[in-house]
């Protein structure tokens, strides 16, 4: 469905039509450039903690996940891992859920346990968000996902 077709049905119409086409043929392009970015993005904040999977042990605790043995390492492969799923659009919802948790933990670590407010927390909300978006709408078009036709 076009993005003017998508207008008209939500009772809305676009000030400039003529871009309605534009809309439409960027519209796959900015959904995979926005799951590549995002997922990309989440492995870079991993690498460092895949290399050192224990290395949030401490950290982890003092946010009362017990023990921490257990959950660093499931944060690294959250992060690391799942970020590699979410980039290729493969099992990108349980991906991006498992994302979404872990940075609704960090919107609490920022915001209320360093005190830092909205303002701490901010970037971490946005990230969440866009996690969210991805298990609402899932891995879209162009992703092995798709191409072996199967999602959850």
């Amino acid at each position: 469905m076009s993005v003017s077709d998508q207008a008209a049905r939500d009772g809305g119409r676009l000030f400039i039509p003529a871009l309605g086409g534009l809309y439409s043929s960027l519209d796959t392009f900015a959904f995979t450039l926005l799951r590549v970015i995002c997922g990309a993005a989440l492995v870079t904040h991993g690498y460092g903690k895949i290399l050192d999977p224990f290395g949030a042990v401490g950290m982890v605790e003092g946010l009362g996940f017990y023990p921490g043995v257990f959950w660093s390492p499931l944060l690294s492969c959250t992060e690391f891992f799942g970020g590699i799923l979410i980039a290729i659009g493969l099992l990108t919802r349980p991906a991006a859920v498992a994302a979404t948790i872990v940075l609704l933990v960090t919107v609490y670590f920022h915001w209320i346990v360093l005190g830092q407010g909205y303002g701490g927390a901010e970037k971490s909300i946005l990230w969440a968000a866009m996690m969210f978006f991805f298990v609402v709408k899932g891995a879209g078009r162009v992703s092995v996902d798709r191409l072996i036709g199967r999602e959850f």
